[in-house]
């Protein structure tokens, strides 16, 4: 049977080795998610009142959220020309749409046709 004596300060150094390795895998995870997360767009509201659409936001990115939210006594949508989306909205409701390609997307009400707008998408 052997048995090892090692000093305080060699001691010291193995703990401080295994605490940093113990920090540095429980770390990593965290830090790998947070560098290939995509950044969060901004998010912005549209009301839909009087049979009409208000303004589109200027300065829209892919990754952006557009809340649209119907004010009005009908049902209204949010209907792409290109048919990238079409949201459909109760009166009273709201829903969510996030840009998720760039350019200039006309859209209208499907079933208010003088209903319309442009939204101008940059890329990121």
């Amino acid at each position: 049977m052997t048995i090892e004596i090692r000093s305080v300060a060699s001691w010291r150094a193995h703990l401080g080795k295994a605490l940093l390795a113990a920090a540095l895998i429980i770390a990593f995870p965290a830090l790998a998610q947070k560098a290939s997360a995509p950044s969060e767009g901004k998010e912005y509201t549209v009301v839909m009142s009087n049979m009409d659409y208000g303004a589109t936001p200027p300065g829209l990115k892919v990754g952006d959220t557009i809340v649209w939210v119907n004010h009005d006594t009908v049902m209204h949508s949010v209907t792409a020309r290109d048919h990238s989306f079409d949201l459909r909205l109760n009166p009273g409701k709201s829903g969510k749409l996030t840009l998720s390609q760039p350019g200039k997307i006309a859209f209208y009400c499907l079933f208010h046709p003088t209903m319309r707008g442009t939204l101008n998408v940059a890329a990121k």
